[in-house]
């Protein structure tokens, strides 16, 4: 049962980690779960604290990626539909098979927002790059967390491999 909750929080990490790039999927309360997966084996033993701090990080970082874009968009002067333009133009990006789609489909998807809206084009670039470099900040910030949490769950696991993995000695 230990290994299966092993392999269920690792496929948890890396769902996390790819969470971090998909706006559908909140990457790091998933990798926070695939701790929590590590921490319900009968191996190791019980942190809460540790539980406690990373899902605070987790639950605070999934708020400010709701919160950052927002204020990128705002404070270049930026409306909602630039901030759903960049939604779009980020699943847009990742489904197109064009190099740099990920990067390149947030900025464009906020311009045409901006635009459709009846920004004019200054206004509308202006917007763009604040709703595209919040986009980014809050990218990076959930990327970072959910490595973060992988290096905790390796980490943990290999200094517990010999328990765990009875079955390699």
């Amino acid at each position: 049962m230990d290994i299966f909750l092993v392999i269920i929080g690792l496929v948890l990490m890396f769902v996390g980690i790819i969470g971090s790039f998909l706006p559908i999927l909140p990457g790091p309360p998933i990798g926070w779960l695939g701790i929590l997966m590590l921490y319900l084996t009968n191996v190791i033993p019980k942190d809460y604290w540790l539980l406690g701090t990373t899902l605070a990080v987790a639950l605070v970082v999934w708020a400010l990626d709701y919160i950052i874009p927002a204020i990128g968009t705002k404070k270049f002067g930026g409306t909602k539909a630039g901030m759903i333009g960049t939604t779009i133009g980020l699943i847009v990006g990742l489904i197109a098979p064009i190099p740099g789609g990920i990067i390149v489909g947030p900025f464009v998807g906020a311009l045409i927002g901006e635009l459709v809206n009846n920004a004019d084009q200054k206004t509308a670039l202006k917007a763009a790059f604040g709703s595209f470099l919040g986009f980014l900040t809050g990218t990076f910030l959930k990327f970072v967390v959910s490595i973060v949490f992988l290096g905790l769950f390796i980490s943990k696991t290999w200094e517990y491999k010999n328990v765990l993995f009875t079955f390699i000695n």
